[in-house]
This record gives structure tokens, sequence and C-alpha cells, in this order.
């Protein structure tokens, strides 16, 4: 049954909210503190919806998981009551887009990117409370606090050094298939340019012939024509030596190319879509949040990493196509950490979807780096807040407040821009100025 509040005004307006998510459950406190006249259904079938829209209403939010059942109870929504006020949260832009076309009073957001601004902001600067990227020949904005209120000013993106620049054209080892194919690769020039040195030295070779000669070495066929060149015994010796190590680093190339051929390839050898090494950004989780930070921090120009633990995870593709580096493994592992460069990063962002797995990540980031940025996803459990209780962790960002703060502006009608958290406080900025108020508790509605 659904759970509804009624107030006392005849003019309230009526707004059914629709999910059980903990971003539901604080839309739908926020909404009864101002004086709402609510409908909140957790878990509607259709003939539920339309009994709560039998009454006509003034808005509908549907804050579900899955952006499937969200468009679906949109567009029956739509159908039950034509022309309503509809907020939805979908992932997907694309089906997100589509929805906005079909339905042109329908405004559709989701928490990731409610959430990446502020997130953004507290990698990257210390007085910003979002950093919003730039749009329509405008360059990127941040959101600062000054006198009071909140306003958007210019905000300058940090700009790579050379040196940067000049690393990501630069083989270099992160873990996996390329450690065997950068130690395979590696250890034959390495011994081919052993070999060159001593067939021109110990051989009187010109170059080139000398050139041939360690490269028949390294391919394991012998140096030629060593016999006729009266060569010493210990440079036989060397020379077997040599081609015994070229099979070891021969075969460490072969299976480190192939597994590099086949395998996923969730980052690159050199390239955009190489493992960062210096000033960048540390994400964990490739879940909605983690991609549409990563997404944005490449939007600015700022390098970031992905660490994500599994190896099928959905988003990998999206990742992938957007040139987005992704190293699977456990981001609570210090040895993962030191792969990533956490020492060397400008911050690490935690942004799974369980409280306690950011807690362990930020924790072992600043065991590895004490001096690191560290930010924290939070909004769905108690562990974040019983631990910064405790000693200081990091920024940690409440995805859940962010997520009901818009969406109450927008059943509203106003247009968000951006919002934030924060010191228990939450703020949305709009068209129409900024409103802050206090972290709503989540309602008890069954």
């Amino acid at each position: 049954m659904p759970t509804i509040t009624p107030v006392s005004p005849d003019d309230a307006r009526r707004v059914v909210v629709v999910g059980d998510l903990e971003p539901t459950r604080l839309v739908c406190t926020l909404l009864a503190e101002e004086g709402v006249e609510l409908v909140h259904l957790l878990d509607p079938g259709e003939v539920d919806l339309a009994a709560a829209l039998a009454k006509r209403a003034d808005a509908v939010a549907v804050v579900v998981r899955g952006d499937l059942l969200a468009l679906r109870l949109a567009l029956l929504v739509e159908h039950l009551q034509p022309g309503v006020e509809i907020v939805a949260t979908i992932f997907d832009r694309t089906l997100g887009r589509h929805l906005a076309e079909a339905l042109p009073r329908c405004t559709v957001t989701s928490p990731a990117d409610v959430a990446a601004p502020a997130i953004a902001a507290a990698c990257l600067a210390d007085d910003a409370l979002a950093i919003l990227p730039g749009r329509g020949g405008a360059g990127a904005r941040a959101l600062v606090e000054a006198d009071g209120a909140a306003t958007l000013t210019a905000w300058e993106p940090p700009r790579p050094s050379a040196r940067d620049r000049m690393a990501r054209w630069w083989p270099h080892r992160y873990g996996g298939s390329e450690g065997l194919l950068l130690a395979g690769l590696g250890g034959l020039l390495g011994t081919l340019a052993l070999e060159w040195v001593l067939a021109a030295s110990v051989l009187h070779e010109g170059l080139l012939q000398a050139l041939y000669t360690s490269a028949r070495l390294v391919a394991t066929v012998g140096p030629a024509s060593a016999d006729s060149h009266g060569a010493p015994g210990w440079y036989l010796v060397v020379s077997a030596v040599f081609m015994l190590i070229g099979i070891a680093f021969t075969g460490a190339l072969v299976a480190g190319l192939v597994e590099w051929i086949v395998g996923a390839r969730t980052a690159a050898l050199i390239g955009p879509r190489s493992v960062p090494t210096h000033r960048h950004v540390v994400v964990s989780g490739l879940g909605q949040v983690g991609l549409r930070v990563a997404q944005l921090l490449r939007e600015l120009n700022v390098p970031v990493v992905v660490v994500e633990r599994m190896k099928d995870a959905p988003n990998l593709a999206v990742a992938r196509a957007g040139r987005i580096p992704v190293v699977v493994g456990d981001a609570s592992s210090r040895a993962v950490l030191d792969r990533v460069g956490v020492s060397r990063c400008r911050a690490v962002a935690a942004l799974g979807s369980e409280d306690l797995d950011n807690v362990a990540v930020v924790i072992n980031a600043l065991a590895v780096a004490p001096a690191v940025r560290t930010v924290l996803r939070a909004g769905e459990g108690s562990a974040v807040n019983e631990t910064t209780s405790l000693f200081r962790i990091g920024h940690v960002s409440d995805v859940s407040v962010m997520t009901a703060a818009w969406v109450c502006a927008s059943v509203h009608g106003e247009r968000p821009l951006v919002a934030w958290s924060g010191a228990h406080r939450v703020g949305v900025l709009t068209e129409n100025g900024g409103r802050r108020r206090a972290v709503p508790a989540r309602c008890e509605c069954r």
C-alpha cells in the first residue's frame, strides 16, 4: 500500500514518489518538510500507480534502480496522467535522451551525473564545491562560496607538464600481461646489445656484421662464423648462455604479446589510454559513479586511472571507448595501489557501492601515501560516519543526499545546475539561485 503524507493547505503541491532506494527515501523526507502532499510508492505495480494518480498529481519522481524499470515507470506515468511533470533517474545517457525527447515534460538525470562535479572538485581543488566542464565554447567553471552565497566562476584546469606528456609515450609496467611483454622485449634487446658489443670487440667485425651476428644469437641459431674468427672459448660459453637466455626471453615476449592481443586490454602500454604515473587521480570502482567521475576528469584534461575488481565489469567497454585506463585488481590492496602510483598521484577517490570497501581503500591509500588527498563515496550506510567520527580519513561525498536535493528542485519546476554536500548540509544551485539545507533523515515509509 502507498504511504500518504497529507498536509492541511488545500493548494499544496501533490507529488508521487516512486522507489525504495536511499535517495528516494531522502526525497520523501525533503518534500514532506516542505509541506508537500506526498504519496510514496515503494515497489508499485500498475494498479498501485493508477490508484495513486487517480487524484491528479503535480509531479512524479521516479528514483529506482535499473534504467529499464525507470523507463517503464515513466512511460506508465505519462500514460496514466498525460502531461504531468516527471523526474526520472536513468544512467544511460542515450536512453535518457530518447525518453526526454518522447516526454517533453520529463527531466532525466542520474545519481552519478549529479555527484560527479562535487567529487571532481574534492579531488582537484580546496576551495571549490563542485567543478563543471566547459560547454558551448565556455571554459570549465567552479562553484565557490563567497559572502555566504554559492556562485559559479571560471576555473582553469591543471595543465600537464612536459614530463607528464612524455610519460604517456614511454612504456612502463603496471601489472598483468604487459609485464611479461616488457620483460621479454627488454631482455631480448639487452641481449642483442651486449652481443653486438662483444661481436665487434672480440670478433673484430664491422658494426653491420656484428649486428647480424648478434641477431642470429638472439634468434638462438648461434653466433655466425664464430669458429672462423678464432673466437676464444669464453666467448663461445657466453654466446651459448645468451642463446639459452634468449629462449626464455622469447617465451616471455610471446606469452605477453598473445595475452595482450587476445585479452581485455583494459589499459594500453603507450598513448592516451596508458596508466599515468604522476599527478593523476586514482578512482576505485568502475560503477556508475566511478565511470562518470573518470569521464569528467578526462574532460577536464586531468590524468586518471580506474581500479576495478571485476575483470568483466559492465562499464569496461565504455571506459575503453572513452580512452580511460583501467587496472583490474583490488584497490584495497597496497600492491595494487603501488602499481597505479598512489604515492605520486593527485588524489584517491573511493567510489565503490559499499561504504566499508571505500573505507578500506582510503585507509590503505593513506598508509602508502599519508599526504595524498582522499575522497570517498557515502550515503547508503553508517560505516563512513562511524569511521570519520574517530579520525579524518578524507572528504566524504554523500551521493544519495545530493541526488535527493537535485530531484526535489526538479520536482518544483526548477532547473538544477549543480549539487554539493558537506558539513551535514546539502545544497543545490539552480537558475533561480542557490539553496542549502540540513541533511535530512531517511523516511520510514513501509
